[in-house]
């Protein structure tokens, strides 16, 4: 007997569902609540194939634009709708498109070491993003080696 795929969204309201009751197939344990379905669950059918081509394809736009016939704004646009389905920002999402570091951070960070308040490992370790790595400062404003 085949088991239906579990359905994310509502088929009335289109709103998210959520599962109240799981079950154990071979000894029939049962555990009743509110558990929240994963990322996946909220894609519809179409999102959901067009990921697995995705995914087949190794994330290749062009291979996927050959299987499917589509543009490459076409697979643009639904990765971006099955990116905002899962809850992650798409491409154009002002979430998504802001920089890590302002440019006046950066800047800041290449004065520091100018400066020589900071080594260049803390600079780089700051710049790539990794600021809380960086070793604490001590009281000559020098960096202290931590073990």
């Amino acid at each position: 007997m085949s088991i239906p795929a579990v359905l994310g969204r509502c088929p009335v309201c289109g709103e998210e569902l959520s599962v109240t009751r799981l079950q154990c197939g071979a000894c029939d344990t049962r555990i009743e609540g509110r558990f929240q379905l994963g990322r996946f669950q909220r894609l519809s059918t179409d999102q959901l194939g067009f990921l697995e081509i995705f995914i087949k394809n190794r994330g290749i736009i062009k291979d996927v634009e050959v299987e499917l016939g589509i543009s490459y704004p076409t697979v643009r646009a639904r990765l971006d709708e099955a990116l905002r389905a899962m809850g992650f920002p798409a491409g154009d999402d002002p979430a998504r498109s802001s920089p890590r570091q302002t440019r006046e951070e950066r800047r800041q960070i290449l004065e520091d070491l100018r400066e020589r308040r900071i080594t260049a490992e803390e600079a780089a370790q700051r710049l790539a993003g990794a600021s809380s790595l960086v070793s604490p400062i001590t009281s000559t404003g020098r960096t202290k080696e931590v073990s």
